[in-house]
């Protein structure tokens, strides 16, 4: 887990068609990286549709948006055309965002331990660094915490 104040790791992903993002690209402005667990299960839906429907308020704090999964492109374009996401969603089946980002650990359901993606959500500055996480987020509501935490920031 990344700490307030650190810069964050550099990332070179293709989103759901195949365009690149670097995080040098988002110099400038703020950015929102949320880290979550599967395409199109229940909590991953409701966390990606509550970014979708903050959208335009985030957009007008110049802030974009970037989910990341270790799902493909193709199950990404599905996910994103099922439910309209109009903002990237970020292929990383090798974990190389979501290890740098500390989102890939052990988990535990049903006494059974395994590797997996953990929800964690990051608002990275201007300048690249760290200025909010989110270390164990409930979807439900989140993208509403974002905003309001981005309000906060850039007040």
């Amino acid at each position: 887990m990344l700490e307030v104040g650190n810069p964050a790791p550099a990332f070179e992903l293709q989103d759901q068609d195949g365009k690149i993002h670097r995080l040098d690209d988002y110099r400038g402005q703020w950015l929102v990286v949320y880290f979550y667990p599967k395409d199109d299960t229940p909590g991953c839906t409701k966390e990606a549709c509550g970014f979708r429907d903050a959208s335009a308020d985030l957009t007008a704090r110049n802030a974009a948006v970037l989910g990341v999964s270790a799902d493909d492109a193709a199950a990404h374009q599905k996910f994103a055309g099922k439910h309209d996401l109009n903002f990237p969603l970020l292929v990383d089946p090798e974990k190389q965002m979501l290890e740098a980002y500390g989102a890939w650990g052990e988990k535990q359901m049903y006494g059974k331990r395994y590797m997996g993606v953990n929800r964690i959500t990051y608002i990275i500055d201007p300048e690249g660094r760290v200025a909010k996480a989110w270390p164990k987020v409930k979807a439900d509501g989140h993208a509403e915490e974002v905003r309001a935490a981005l309000g906060e920031l850039q007040a």
